[in-house]
């Protein structure tokens, strides 16, 4: 191979991969786990390039299309949501190899504590479970899973449901639904005060 062969070649390599990678899309089996939808809008990657993505559509966003609930239940899923990911409350964890283990010290919290930004989010989900009736209830075992640990509606319907029994996917969407509502008047009780 000649020096020319090779510039052309690594020029090839590299713009390859830009341009396919524009023309990516979701395999079929991808479809099976939900609704994969483009972004609406255009964001910049990790190197900072401009891209539109695809991305899941959640239950609460698919409920709010078809006029289930209104946007402000949806925002108020959203952070109970985001609140549930601070508080790391998701069932699924690793262990945090970049926070090294340090012995504890006297005055100092312990290596397992939790930070107080973890606390804070922690009290402000246990108080919203407790404001849709607690979690040995319909509605906060149901923003527990669905909302908090992002099952679908259906899986709580039939694995969990309230108290371990069955319940059908139409009572599950009536229970989100009006939990949802319980959750907006929560937050924005919350925020009034």
């Amino acid at each position: 191979m000649f020096l020319g062969d090779l510039i052309v070649a690594s020029r090839t390599r590299r713009q390859m991969p830009a341009r396919a990678a524009a023309d990516i899309t979701p395999t079929p089996e991808r479809s099976t786990h939900g609704v994969v939808e483009r972004a609406e809008r255009i964001i910049s990657d990790v190197v900072g390039r401009p891209g539109r993505p695809y991305r899941l559509v959640d239950t609460l966003a698919m409920m709010e299309r078809r006029g289930s609930i209104t946007a402000g239940m949806r925002q108020a899923g959203e952070d109970f949501r985001d609140r549930f990911a601070v508080a790391q409350l998701d069932p699924l964890k690793a262990f945090d190899i970049s926070r090294p283990r340090i012995a504890n010290r006297t005055g100092f919290r312990g290596g397992n504590e939790p930070g107080s930004r973890i606390e804070s989010a922690r009290k402000v989900v246990w108080d919203a479970i407790l404001a849709v009736g607690g979690l040995g209830s319909a509605g906060g075992s149901c923003v527990w899973h669905v909302v908090g640990w992002q099952q679908s509606l259906k899986e709580w319907a039939l694995e969990q449901g309230w108290n371990g029994r069955r319940i059908s996917q139409e009572a599950a969407s009536g229970i989100l639904i009006a939990s949802l509502g319980t959750l907006e008047a929560h937050f924005a009780q919350l925020r009034r005060c």
